[in-house]
């Protein structure tokens, strides 16, 4: 066969192909990533929860929780897959094709590759890498978010696309990056010396505070319950992990009440604001009494009866 029986250069050909390429390595690259996770996690010694706790800071993370956030980032990029599979919307796919496309799959990649130098601990690259995720999913979350809104007309495209990519977002935006560029720059104590722990606390309460500051403007702003869940369970991770210094436990314990406060609130304005609006104003009397009426038809039958 000389050439295809279809025109590639066409626009819906490439978008299908595109489609056909995401459900494919989509799908790969989470695998690939699952399956580098369980072995830095459960396998190879120092495991990458070691590392945490052999490398504390006044931002360290509980490893457990963090564990729990990962697998559910996993679960959402699961339901992703499926919806890659089964959508059938238009919208929905191009959503899938124009709005996240290959950036997923590359999320994927550099967090399999950051697991790896993470339990290696070449914490300059693991910084790079971690860098290089925030931007690929920044890039991904801002074209979703200008492109292709999220709307209520479509729960699925809300649940499985819009979510689990904003989730994934917030994990290395708001705690791994900085952790890891605090180990690089040496931030960190002695697990040998506990008393210590107080060291650094500056640097870890500015951290966290411009990381939850950004993320209850988010919440106030777009009513994000995503991002209030994803927040306060990196709050809570935080200030679990004890010993932490005052600045850096008191902002979180703080920020772990802001964040569904501002939700709640946020959400009650908006109902209130609505139901306001949809309130409908009552006629103008006067108008209608004022009005001037025109002549109207007479049935001369009805009136005088049949002649």
């Amino acid at each position: 066969m000389d050439s295809l029986p279809l025109d590639v250069s066409h626009p819906a050909v490439r978008d299908y192909l595109s489609l056909v390429r995401l459900q494919v390595l989509t799908p790969l690259s989470l695998l690939i990533n699952i399956a580098t996770l369980l072995v830095c996690s459960v396998i190879v010694n120092p495991s990458a929860g070691s590392i945490i706790k052999s490398h504390p800071t006044s931002i360290s993370p509980s490893p457990s929780l963090i564990a729990a956030y990962i697998v559910a980032i996993f679960l959402g990029q699961i339901g992703y897959c499926i919806l890659l599979v089964v959508a059938r919307k238009p919208e929905t796919k191009r959503t899938l094709v124009k709005g996240v496309g290959l950036s997923l799959v590359f999320a994927n990649w550099l967090m399999a590759l950051w697991a790896v130098t993470w339990v290696l601990e070449f914490f300059l690259l693991s910084t790079i890498l971690l860098g290089l995720l925030v931007l690929c999913l920044l890039y991904s979350n801002i074209a979703l978010l200008t492109y292709h809104p999220p709307t209520s007309s479509r729960p699925l495209d809300m649940a499985l696309i819009h979510a689990p990519l904003r989730f994934f977002l917030i994990l290395p935006l708001s705690l791994l990056f900085s952790y890891s560029l605090f180990i690089t720059l040496g931030l960190y104590y002695s697990p040998g010396h506990p008393e210590h722990y107080d060291r650094f606390a500056w640097p870890g309460f500015g951290v966290t505070f411009g990381a939850n500051l950004i993320g209850l403007v988010v919440i106030l702003m777009r009513c994000d319950i995503v991002w209030a869940v994803a927040a306060t369970w990196i709050c809570a991770s935080i200030w679990s992990a004890r010993p932490k210094p005052a600045p850096v436990y008191i902002t979180v314990i703080f920020f772990t009440v802001l964040h569904p406060l501002a939700l709640f609130g946020t959400l009650i304005y908006r109902r209130l604001t609505k139901r306001e609006g949809s309130i409908a104003l009552p006629p103008n009397e006067e108008h209608d009494v004022a009005a001037p009426r025109g002549p109207r038809e007479v049935d001369a039958e009805a009136l005088w009866g049949p002649a």
